[in-house]
Protein backbone atom coordinates (compact mmCIF):
# COMPACT_ATOMS: atom_id res chain seq x y z
CA UNK A 1 0.00 0.00 0.00
CA UNK A 2 1.59 3.43 -1.40
CA UNK A 3 0.27 6.79 -0.90
CA UNK A 4 -2.21 7.72 -3.67
CA UNK A 5 0.14 10.46 -5.00
CA UNK A 6 2.71 7.64 -5.66
CA UNK A 7 1.22 5.77 -8.25
CA UNK A 8 3.28 6.18 -11.29
CA UNK A 9 6.60 4.57 -8.61
CA UNK A 10 7.95 1.29 -9.46
CA UNK A 11 9.13 -1.07 -7.23
CA UNK A 12 12.56 -1.23 -6.89
CA UNK A 13 13.71 -3.88 -3.55
CA UNK A 14 11.75 -5.29 -1.39
CA UNK A 15 12.15 -7.60 1.87
CA UNK A 16 9.37 -9.66 2.26
CA UNK A 17 10.53 -12.20 5.13
CA UNK A 18 9.41 -15.28 3.70
CA UNK A 19 10.52 -18.47 5.13
CA UNK A 20 10.56 -21.50 7.80
CA UNK A 21 9.16 -20.15 11.12
CA UNK A 22 12.32 -20.19 13.88
CA UNK A 23 14.77 -18.85 10.64
CA UNK A 24 17.26 -15.55 11.12
CA UNK A 25 17.00 -12.99 8.91
CA UNK A 26 18.55 -13.26 5.71
CA UNK A 27 21.97 -13.04 6.10
CA UNK A 28 22.66 -11.21 2.96
CA UNK A 29 20.50 -8.55 4.00
CA UNK A 30 20.47 -8.13 7.93
CA UNK A 31 23.15 -8.58 10.69
CA UNK A 32 22.53 -8.48 14.50
CA UNK A 33 24.06 -5.48 16.03
CA UNK A 34 24.31 -7.21 20.06
CA UNK A 35 25.24 -5.60 23.26
CA UNK A 36 23.38 -4.29 26.40
CA UNK A 37 25.60 -0.89 27.10
CA UNK A 38 22.18 1.45 27.21
CA UNK A 39 22.67 2.71 23.69
CA UNK A 40 22.87 5.90 24.36
CA UNK A 41 19.45 6.13 26.29
CA UNK A 42 19.82 4.27 28.79
CA UNK A 43 18.03 1.16 27.70
CA UNK A 44 17.56 -1.82 29.71
CA UNK A 45 17.96 -4.73 27.22
CA UNK A 46 20.67 -6.95 25.76
CA UNK A 47 20.47 -7.01 22.01
CA UNK A 48 21.38 -10.64 21.27
CA UNK A 49 21.88 -12.12 17.78
CA UNK A 50 19.59 -15.27 18.83
CA UNK A 51 16.77 -16.08 16.85
CA UNK A 52 14.91 -16.35 20.14
CA UNK A 53 15.06 -12.70 19.80
CA UNK A 54 14.55 -12.35 15.96
CA UNK A 55 13.40 -15.11 13.66
CA UNK A 56 10.60 -15.63 10.94
CA UNK A 57 7.50 -16.99 12.40
CA UNK A 58 6.32 -18.99 8.85
CA UNK A 59 3.84 -16.74 8.29
CA UNK A 60 5.80 -14.13 5.91
CA UNK A 61 6.89 -12.00 9.16
CA UNK A 62 9.95 -10.97 10.60
CA UNK A 63 9.17 -11.43 14.86
CA UNK A 64 11.55 -9.13 16.54
CA UNK A 65 10.68 -10.57 20.56
CA UNK A 66 11.43 -8.59 23.73
CA UNK A 67 11.67 -10.68 26.48
CA UNK A 68 12.65 -10.92 30.24
CA UNK A 69 16.26 -12.42 30.39
CA UNK A 70 16.29 -15.74 32.18
CA UNK A 71 18.55 -15.88 35.20
CA UNK A 72 20.49 -18.60 34.73
CA UNK A 73 21.93 -16.37 31.31
CA UNK A 74 22.23 -13.06 33.08
CA UNK A 75 26.12 -13.06 32.94
CA UNK A 76 26.35 -13.69 29.39
CA UNK A 77 23.88 -11.00 28.61
CA UNK A 78 25.41 -8.15 30.78
CA UNK A 79 22.81 -8.51 33.89
CA UNK A 80 20.34 -6.90 31.53
CA UNK A 81 16.66 -7.95 33.02
CA UNK A 82 15.85 -7.72 29.23
CA UNK A 83 16.83 -8.99 25.66
CA UNK A 84 15.97 -8.44 22.34
CA UNK A 85 17.09 -7.70 19.06
CA UNK A 86 18.21 -4.98 16.73
CA UNK A 87 18.80 -6.14 13.09
CA UNK A 88 21.05 -3.56 10.14
CA UNK A 89 21.63 -3.79 6.85
CA UNK A 90 24.94 -1.73 7.42
CA UNK A 91 27.89 -2.95 5.06
CA UNK A 92 25.20 -5.38 3.30
CA UNK A 93 22.29 -2.96 1.67
CA UNK A 94 22.17 0.63 1.09
CA UNK A 95 19.78 3.40 -0.10
CA UNK A 96 19.69 6.72 -1.70
CA UNK A 97 16.20 8.54 -1.78
CA UNK A 98 13.03 6.54 -2.74
CA UNK A 99 9.68 5.76 -0.50
CA UNK A 100 11.00 3.32 2.03
CA UNK A 101 8.05 1.87 3.78
CA UNK A 102 7.43 -1.34 6.61
CA UNK A 103 4.43 -2.86 7.01
CA UNK A 104 4.60 -3.59 11.06
CA UNK A 105 2.78 -4.60 13.76
CA UNK A 106 3.69 -3.04 16.94
CA UNK A 107 4.30 -4.42 20.57
CA UNK A 108 2.34 -2.63 23.15
CA UNK A 109 2.91 -1.72 26.83
CA UNK A 110 5.14 0.67 29.23
CA UNK A 111 8.72 0.69 28.34
CA UNK A 112 8.80 -1.00 25.01
CA UNK A 113 10.08 1.00 22.17
CA UNK A 114 10.05 -0.17 18.90
CA UNK A 115 11.42 1.70 15.85
CA UNK A 116 12.09 1.67 12.26
CA UNK A 117 14.98 3.98 10.70
CA UNK A 118 18.11 4.89 9.06
CA UNK A 119 21.85 5.87 9.64
CA UNK A 120 24.06 7.15 7.31
CA UNK A 121 26.52 4.45 5.84
CA UNK A 122 29.52 7.51 6.66
CA UNK A 123 28.96 6.73 10.73
CA UNK A 124 32.26 4.87 11.53
CA UNK A 125 34.27 7.89 9.33
CA UNK A 126 32.14 11.06 10.76
CA UNK A 127 30.26 9.65 13.51
CA UNK A 128 26.75 10.39 15.06
CA UNK A 129 25.21 12.80 14.29
CA UNK A 130 27.13 14.09 11.78
CA UNK A 131 26.02 10.81 9.43
CA UNK A 132 22.36 11.78 9.43
CA UNK A 133 19.60 9.73 11.43
CA UNK A 134 16.26 9.45 9.61
CA UNK A 135 13.65 7.88 11.99
CA UNK A 136 10.69 6.34 9.61
CA UNK A 137 8.19 5.16 12.47
CA UNK A 138 9.03 5.35 16.46
CA UNK A 139 6.45 4.46 18.92
CA UNK A 140 6.44 4.45 22.51
CA UNK A 141 4.31 2.28 24.79
CA UNK A 142 3.16 5.03 26.88
CA UNK A 143 1.01 6.70 23.77
CA UNK A 144 -0.25 3.49 22.49
CA UNK A 145 -1.71 5.36 18.92
CA UNK A 146 1.22 7.68 18.48
CA UNK A 147 3.52 7.31 15.70
CA UNK A 148 6.47 9.56 15.48
CA UNK A 149 9.02 10.44 12.61
CA UNK A 150 12.10 12.22 13.13
CA UNK A 151 15.80 13.56 11.64
CA UNK A 152 18.76 14.03 13.62
CA UNK A 153 21.95 15.66 12.31
CA UNK A 154 24.42 18.34 13.70
CA UNK A 155 23.09 20.85 15.74
CA UNK A 156 19.49 18.79 15.92
CA UNK A 157 19.86 15.68 17.69
CA UNK A 158 18.63 13.70 20.77
CA UNK A 159 15.96 15.34 22.04
CA UNK A 160 16.67 18.44 19.76
CA UNK A 161 15.71 16.02 16.60
CA UNK A 162 13.10 17.63 14.08
CA UNK A 163 10.31 15.69 15.07
CA UNK A 164 6.23 15.19 14.09
CA UNK A 165 3.61 12.85 15.80
CA UNK A 166 0.44 11.55 14.88
CA UNK A 167 -2.33 10.50 16.79
CA UNK A 168 -3.68 8.00 14.54
CA UNK A 169 -6.78 7.13 17.10
CA UNK A 170 -6.46 3.65 17.08
CA UNK A 171 -4.28 1.31 19.15
CA UNK A 172 -1.44 0.80 16.97
CA UNK A 173 -0.52 -2.79 18.39
CA UNK A 174 -3.84 -3.90 17.18
CA UNK A 175 -2.98 -4.98 14.02
CA UNK A 176 -0.34 -4.29 10.81
CA UNK A 177 -0.30 -0.53 9.53
CA UNK A 178 2.40 1.19 6.87
CA UNK A 179 5.31 3.44 7.97
CA UNK A 180 7.07 5.24 5.37
CA UNK A 181 9.25 8.22 4.54
CA UNK A 182 9.50 9.52 0.96
CA UNK A 183 13.06 10.78 0.90
CA UNK A 184 14.30 12.89 -1.95
CA UNK A 185 17.07 15.32 -2.25
CA UNK A 186 16.31 17.99 -0.19
CA UNK A 187 12.73 17.02 1.22
CA UNK A 188 11.77 14.15 3.20
CA UNK A 189 7.91 13.54 4.26
CA UNK A 190 6.75 11.02 7.07
CA UNK A 191 3.21 8.61 6.33
CA UNK A 192 1.54 6.48 8.69
CA UNK A 193 -1.01 4.59 6.23
CA UNK A 194 -1.31 7.24 3.60
CA UNK A 195 -1.68 9.73 5.80
CA UNK A 196 1.17 12.34 5.66
CA UNK A 197 2.12 14.17 9.03
CA UNK A 198 6.00 15.45 8.79
CA UNK A 199 7.73 17.11 6.34
CA UNK A 200 11.27 18.64 6.80
CA UNK A 201 13.56 20.58 4.09
CA UNK A 202 17.04 22.34 4.63
CA UNK A 203 14.51 25.58 5.14
CA UNK A 204 13.28 23.89 8.42
CA UNK A 205 16.63 23.66 9.53
CA UNK A 206 17.34 27.43 9.99
CA UNK A 207 21.11 26.86 8.81
CA UNK A 208 21.81 23.49 10.49
CA UNK A 209 23.42 21.29 8.09
CA UNK A 210 21.32 18.93 5.89
CA UNK A 211 22.70 15.71 6.03
CA UNK A 212 20.70 13.68 4.07
CA UNK A 213 22.08 13.64 0.24
CA UNK A 214 24.07 9.99 0.53
CA UNK A 215 23.84 6.60 1.24
CA UNK A 216 21.78 5.28 4.30
CA UNK A 217 21.19 1.85 5.72
CA UNK A 218 18.38 0.26 7.77
CA UNK A 219 17.63 -0.56 11.24
CA UNK A 220 14.69 -2.26 12.70
CA UNK A 221 14.74 -2.96 16.77
CA UNK A 222 12.68 -2.76 20.24
CA UNK A 223 13.96 -1.34 22.78
CA UNK A 224 13.26 -1.56 26.59
CA UNK A 225 13.00 1.55 29.07
CA UNK A 226 15.18 4.46 27.87
CA UNK A 227 14.64 7.76 28.15
CA UNK A 228 11.89 8.53 25.58
CA UNK A 229 10.22 5.49 26.71
CA UNK A 230 10.42 5.08 30.46
CA UNK A 231 10.78 2.13 31.92
CA UNK A 232 8.24 -1.46 32.07
CA UNK A 233 6.05 -1.50 35.38
CA UNK A 234 3.84 -4.23 36.56
CA UNK A 235 1.57 -3.50 33.25
CA UNK A 236 3.92 -4.53 30.87
CA UNK A 237 3.92 -8.05 29.76
CA UNK A 238 6.58 -9.89 28.42
CA UNK A 239 7.46 -11.37 25.61
CA UNK A 240 6.31 -8.30 22.91
CA UNK A 241 6.82 -9.04 19.61
CA UNK A 242 6.53 -6.58 16.41
CA UNK A 243 6.05 -8.36 13.40
CA UNK A 244 7.66 -7.00 10.53
CA UNK A 245 5.29 -8.16 6.96
CA UNK A 246 7.93 -6.58 4.38
CA UNK A 247 10.63 -3.70 4.08
CA UNK A 248 10.14 -1.99 0.87
CA UNK A 249 11.71 0.70 -1.78
CA UNK A 250 9.94 2.58 -4.21
CA UNK A 251 11.83 4.55 -6.56
CA UNK A 252 11.05 7.51 -9.31
CA UNK A 253 14.02 6.83 -11.28
CA UNK A 254 16.58 8.50 -8.87
CA UNK A 255 17.00 6.28 -6.26
CA UNK A 256 20.28 4.39 -5.52
CA UNK A 257 20.57 0.94 -4.23
CA UNK A 258 24.06 -0.79 -3.47
CA UNK A 259 24.59 -3.80 -2.14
Amino acid sequence: MIPAEFGGWSLAWAEEFDGPAGSPADPAIWRPETGGHGWGNSELQYYTGQTGNAALDGSGNLAITAARTDPRLAARHDSCEYTSARLITKDLKSFRYGLIQARIKLPAGRGIWPAFWMLGTGIDDTGWPGCGEIDVMENFGTDPAVVHGTVHGPGYSGDGGVTSSLDTGTRLASGFHVYSVCWEPGRIRWYADQMLYHTVTPAGLRGRPWVFDHDFYLLINVAVGGRPAGHPDRSTVFPQAMLIDYVRCYTAGETTLSG
